[in-house]
């Protein structure tokens, strides 16, 4: 059976990331698989999967930072915001230029209240948006905050006469929907807009440099964990070394006292073993997952 840790995929098209962590148990052995942010099945790229008592550090990776490439196609609208669904609705967009689509791309930068695509996995008096859609319904959801840090043209390709495709950079934070920002360009343009390419290329720290294929862990399989549980979380934590009785303290529930560090941290035992994830408040240090094995 496969060790504790995380496994950077890099998840091809025409899969669910479900498809993904199910080809993960059987390779691992364990059922105890999970992920730590869906991709659309049309999207590839980064996905991180969890194995065994490292899926509990996955809450965490769901709420990082997200890094992706993708290609807008302005001047044609579809149902999914994207190239799976059917075209709703066509307007020239050939004679857009470059400076008017850089300028809308720069609007929908920054903080930004987005209103996720009405075929998302959002639930809605417990079913899901898509479903709805499917069934016949018109959804609409509730706008969110976003923040997207960066949203740059790398390219503007103007192959066929009535659309543009737009080739993009995006930085964003957890939550966001890059088809929602391809349809909200769209829109802002006059034309239309959606998603024909996502892939993506950062979760946080961890990058497509050192994303292994599926090919890659079947050839390795069951030895598939490319970051075992203590290296992952020195990786994406903050880290804090523990004395052999802040361990104990901490492992069985027990305050540290604190050390004045923002957000969550990783506490370490003397042997380099991960003890717990911490947050400080109101003047102690307190375990939010304990990982030491009982």
């Amino acid at each position: 059976m496969s060790a504790d840790g995380l496994i950077v995929v890099d998840k091809p098209g025409g899969m669910t990331s479900h498809d993904v962590v199910a080809r993960i148990r059987r390779l691992a052995r364990t059922r105890r698989v999970g992920h730590g942010g869906t991709l659309d099945p049309m999207a590839t790229g980064v996905l991180v999967i969890g194995v065994g008592r490292a899926t509990r550090l996955l809450t965490y990776v769901i709420g990082a930072e997200k890094s992706y490439t993708a290609t807008i196609r302005l001047g044609q609208s579809t149902v999914t915001d994207d190239a799976e669904g059917e075209v709703t609705d066509r307007a020239p967009a050939g004679g857009l230029t470059d400076e008017a689509i850089r300028a809308v791309l720069a609007g929908l930068t920054g903080e930004i209240d987005q209103v996720p695509s009405a075929v998302s996995a959002i639930k809605i008096d417990g079913q899901r948006a898509y479903k709805r859609v499917r069934d016949g319904e018109t959804v609409t959801l509730a706008a969110r905050r976003v923040t997207v840090s960066r949203l740059a043209a790398l390219a503007v390709r103007r192959g066929a006469p009535d659309v543009v495709d737009v080739d993009v950079d995006v930085t964003c934070s957890s939550g966001t929907y890059i088809r929602a920002i391809a349809r909200d360009a769209g829109r802002a343009l006059g034309v239309g807009g959606h998603l024909t390419a996502l892939r993506r290329t950062a979760v946080g720290g961890f990058g497509l440099a050192e994303a292994a294929t599926l090919t890659e862990l079947e050839q390795r399989a069951p030895d598939v964990v490319g970051l075992p549980l203590a290296a992952a979380a020195d990786r994406f934590f903050p880290r804090r070394d523990a004395s052999a009785d802040e361990t104990r303290t901490l492992s069985h529930g027990g305050p540290l006292d604190p050390v004045g560090v923002h957000g969550p941290y990783a506490v370490f035992d003397p042997a380099g073993g991960l003890v717990a994830i911490v947050s400080e408040r109101d003047g102690r240090a307190r375990a939010e997952i304990v990982l030491a094995p009982a």
